[in-house]
C-alpha cells in the first residue's frame, strides 16, 4: 500500500500498536490501494539498467577525478577539448602521458586535426605542464578504472537487450502476423522499445530503461496523469487559505523521473514539437520548470505508446501551438496592447 493513502484517512491513532491495528482494519474493509509491484522478470530488468545508471555515474565521477588530478598538474587539456570523455584524441594524449611522454609538441602531434583550436592549442595547453612522480601512476589507475567501467557498462547493456527480449510482451508483430523481439523491415507492429525510441529525447537504451520502470502493463496506472503523478512529474498544490505558493515536484520514483528529464534535455535540441515547447516554456518559466514540463510530456506520450502497442509516435510538429491557437483571438490581444500603448491601427489582410 501507499503509506501517504494510508495517512490521508481519518482516525488514525498516533502509537505503533494500535497504528497497526488501524492499517489491518482498513486492509480488511478494502480501503487501502495496493502498490505498483511489477512483475518478477520487470523487477529483473529494473535491476540491470540501474545498476547500469549506478556503473555510468560511477564513470563520469572518474573522469571528474582525472580532470582534477589534471588540472592540479597544470595540464589543461580540458580546456582545448570539449570533453575529456568524449573526445578519443585526449584519450590517447593521456595514455601517452601516463606511458612517460613529456614534450608538449610530441603529445599535440597525437591529436586529431579538427581538435578545437588545432593542435598549437593543444600544444599551448601542454607547455606549462608540471607532472610530478606520482602523476603517470595516477593517471593510468583512473584510466585503468574508467577501462573497466566501460567493460561493465557494455556488458550490461547486452544484458538488458537479451532479458527485455526474452519478455514476451515486449515483442513486436512482423509483416507476416508473428510475434517476434525483432520483427524486421515492414514490421505490423515494432517493439516497445524501438516505440518508445521513436520519441525526440528517448534513445534505445533510455527506451528500455523507462520500461524497466514502468513495466509494459499500463493498465495498472488509470491515466496517464497516475503515472505522471507515480514518476513524481505531477506539481503538488501549496495553498493556505487565500494564499497560493510556488507549487513544488511530488515524490515519486526518482529512476524513472531522471530518464524522462534527460530525454527531455535532448529533445530540447531538436526541432520538434517537444524541443518547441521545452524552448516555449523555458523563455517563460526557466530552464528546470520547463524540463520537467518537457520531461512530463514524454511521460504521457509513452503511457500511450505502451497502452496499445500498435500506436507509433507522430510528430505534430514545432508549429503546433501557433496552428493550434486562435488566429482571431491572438489578433484582438495584440490590437489590445497596441491600444494600450496610446497606438491606433488598421488591420489589413496580407495578400
Amino acid at each position: 500500500m501507499n503509506p501517504s493513502h494510508a495517512r490521508q484517512l481519518a482516525g488514525r491513532p498516533k502509537t505503533g500498536r494500535l497504528d497497526c491495528q488501524w492499517i489491518a482494519r482498513l486492509a480488511e474493509m478494502g480501503l487501502l490501494r495496493p502498490s505498483f509491484v511489477p512483475p518478477p522478470e520487470i523487477r529483473a530488468l529494473r535491476d540491470l539498467t540501474r545498476t547500469r545508471l549506478q556503473l555510468v555515474r560511477d564513470r563520469t565521477r572518474e573522469w571528474q577525478r582525472l580532470e582534477k588530478l589534471l588540472e592540479g598538474a597544470l595540464v589543461k587539456l580540458s580546456s582545448v577539448v570539449s570533453s575529456l570523455a568524449a573526445v578519443k584524441s585526449a584519450r590517447v594524449i593521456l595514455e601517452a602521458i601516463a606511458d612517460g611522454e613529456r614534450d608538449p609538441k610530441a603529445l599535440a602531434a597525437l591529436a586529431h586535426g579538427g581538435v578545437k583550436g588545432g593542435r598549437a592549442a593543444v600544444e599551448a595547453a601542454l607547455e606549462g605542464m608540471r607532472l610530478g612522480s606520482h602523476h603517470p601512476m595516477l593517471i593510468r589507475l583512473h584510466l585503468d578504472r574508467v577501462t573497466d567501467l566501460d567493460r561493465k557498462v557494455t556488458l550490461l547493456e547486452d544484458e538488458v537487450r537479451d532479458a527485455l527480449a526474452a519478455i514476451p510482451a515486449a515483442w513486436g508483430v512482423t509483416a507476416g502476423g508473428e510475434p517476434s523481439p525483432d520483427p524486421g523491415p515492414g514490421a505490423a507492429a515494432l517493439a516497445a522499445a524501438a516505440r518508445l525510441a521513436e520519441v525526440p529525447g528517448v534513445s534505445p537504451e533510455l527506451a528500455m530503461a523507462v520500461i524497466a520502470e514502468t513495466g509494459l502493463d499500463m493498465t495498472r496506472f488509470r491515466t496517464s496523469a497516475h503515472l505522471a503523478s507515480w514518476a513524481g512529474l505531477a506539481p503538488v498544490a501549496r495553498q493556505s487559505g487565500p494564499r497560493s505558493r510556488k507549487p513544488k515536484k511530488g515524490q515519486g520514483n526518482d529512476y524513472l523521473r531522471g530518464y524522462c528529464t534527460q530525454a527531455a534535455l535532448g529533445a530540447a535540441r531538436t526541432d520538434t514539437f517537444l524541443g518547441e515547447r521545452y524552448r516555449r516554456l523555458a523563455r517563460r518559466l526557466g530552464g528546470v520548470r520547463a524540463q520537467c514540463a518537457a520531461g512530463r510530456s514524454i511521460l504521457v506520450i509513452i503511457w500511450h505508446l505502451l497502452s496499445d502497442p500498435a500506436a507509433r509516435f507522430a510528430d505534430p510538429g514545432p508549429d503546433w501551438n501557433t496552428r493550434k491557437g486562435d488566429r482571431d483571438r491572438k489578433i484582438q490581444a495584440h490590437l489590445r496592447q497596441l491600444h494600450a500603448l496610446g497606438v491606433e491601427v488598421t488591420i489589413t489582410p496580407a495578400a
